[in-house]
């Protein structure tokens, strides 16, 4: 039985200092029509302004979306953006940081576009996402008969071109990617975690699928909370759920309201 929510805004509230990871789609947002569509909320974006401004929350975003459409969706000044699984971040004072050299990762993503390209050519339902860094190929609205042969032969094809060292591909059955190695949410948050967060620091990861739960990893070996998002409570290394995007948003509004009055109580 996952614990019950009130209760982590209740230590997130108390904290002195608050580290807070943050996914964007499927936890922040809904998922959009394609990955490639960005569609600022004006609602999300006021909540981040506010959550900036509360003294002793640091909050960070870690999305498998390129760090430009993040950047976009979230214009927010002093907010650590992080794309690409974390391997491509704008840190908080504005400077750009890559894991690694984009000239040595893009001359592979290129040779494994045009394969994929050809193999969706005149088909439904599957849609083909550059990222720049990745390379990910969804085939959410493919007929299963499409969808075998396309993913078989994609996977095929990737796997003999990808260097072993550099390069993971990620499979589930209507999803494949190519990314670097380093492109991974676990990585991400140690970094930021060793390098962006002051000691003594709680964090809390708030995330909506495997991906995320590669970054709950660190988060709780450092001693602090992972919330997963989804729909019905699923397995999961994650302490608490939350159900979709409005609930943690709610709760979110409600941490920045409780520890304003927090703030106000210790200073009278």
């Amino acid at each position: 039985m996952k614990r019950e929510i009130y209760s982590l805004t209740k230590i997130a509230v108390e904290t002195p200092r608050l580290r807070l990871f943050l996914d964007y789609d499927g936890t922040l947002a809904e998922f959009a029509l394609t990955p490639d569509t960005v569609l600022p909320d004006p609602e999300l974006i006021f909540i981040f302004q506010q959550l900036i401004n509360s003294p002793g929350v640091l909050p960070a975003i870690i999305s498998g979306r390129r760090l430009s459409h993040i950047q976009e969706l979230l214009p927010v000044k002093g907010l650590l953006l992080a794309g690409t699984y974390g391997v491509e971040m704008q840190l908080p004072n504005g400077e750009l940081r890559n894991a690694l050299t984009y000239e040595k990762i893009r001359p592979i993503i290129n040779q494994i576009l045009p394969h994929w390209q050809k193999l969706i050519q005149n088909l439904t339902g599957f849609y083909l996402e550059d990222k720049g860094w990745s390379l990910a190929l969804h085939g959410k609205n493919a007929s299963p008969s499409d969808l075998h042969l396309v993913m078989t032969k994609a996977q095929s094809s990737a796997q003999k071109m990808l260097p072993e060292s550099n390069f993971h591909l990620s499979v589930s059955e209507r999803f494949l990617e190519v990314s670097p190695t380093l492109a991974n949410k676990a990585v991400a948050v140690k970094w930021i975690l060793e390098e962006m967060t002051p000691e003594q620091t709680l964090s809390i990861y708030i995330g909506d699928d495997e991906k995320d739960e590669d970054g709950f990893k660190p988060v709780i070996a450092s001693g602090g909370y992972a919330v997963r998002v989804s729909e019905k409570q699923t397995s999961s290394l994650a302490q608490f759920h939350m159900t979709d995007p409005f609930e943690v948003r709610q709760w979110i509004n409600n941490l920045i309201h409780a520890r304003k009055m927090e703030n106000e109580r210790i200073l009278h």
